[in-house]
């Protein structure tokens, strides 16, 4: 089946078996499906990355360098869910041992979310990207890609990011115009 992978679909050749919390019968199916992860400024869908993997600990690094070469600039910090902050276990003997490494890195995930900086970012990320999950899920009711691969499924969601982002937009816009013709009208009164 390829690296990192033990599953596949007949029908999509690059989905994986990923496990559906509700589906028409709503009893969780095992289903075909892409992890599409998103990268968020000021409100905007800015990029996102689709995978076949199940889990988002694999995402994270491929979607930044993504990014980088949509944009060609570095970012200058990055807020990411904690599925993104996991080590592979490559360990198939199933010995225990203590991942030195890990744990300086998880106590400095820690101090940094902790800080006052890093409680602003998780709240801006659980508004903004979190956000856009729950409008795609929710409010929009989008659940199922209309198109098999990879590239036509980043293709089909970005197309859908961008008329999302249009609309954020014009909302943006028509605030702005009701409040500067508010500010007039007090003026004149």
């Amino acid at each position: 089946m390829g690296k990192d992978r033990n599953s596949y679909s007949k029908t999509d050749l690059e989905a994986t078996f990923m496990w559906m919390k509700e589906n028409h019968m709503l009893n969780g199916q095992l289903k075909p499906a892409y992890n599409v992860q998103i990268a968020v400024e000021n409100y905007f869908i800015a990029h996102s990355y689709v995978s076949s993997d199940r889990t988002d600990y694999n995402t994270l690094i491929p979607g930044l360098e993504k990014h980088q070469g949509a944009f060609g600039d570095i970012l200058e910090a990055v807020t990411a869910d904690g599925g993104h902050c996991s080590e592979k276990n490559p360990d198939r003997n199933k010995v225990m041992k203590i991942n030195e490494r890990w744990e300086e890195l998880k106590e400095e995930s820690h101090a940094n979310i902790q800080s006052e900086t890093g409680i602003l970012k998780r709240q801006a990320r659980s508004i903004q990207t979190e956000g856009h999950f729950g409008d795609i899920k929710e409010n929009e009711d989008f659940r199922r890609f209309n198109y098999r691969s990879a590239e036509k499924v980043y293709k089909e969601f970005m197309l859908y990011a961008i008329s999302q982002s249009i609309m954020k937009y014009h909302r943006f816009v028509h605030q702005e115009i009701e409040k500067y013709e508010g500010k007039k009208e007090q003026k004149a009164e």
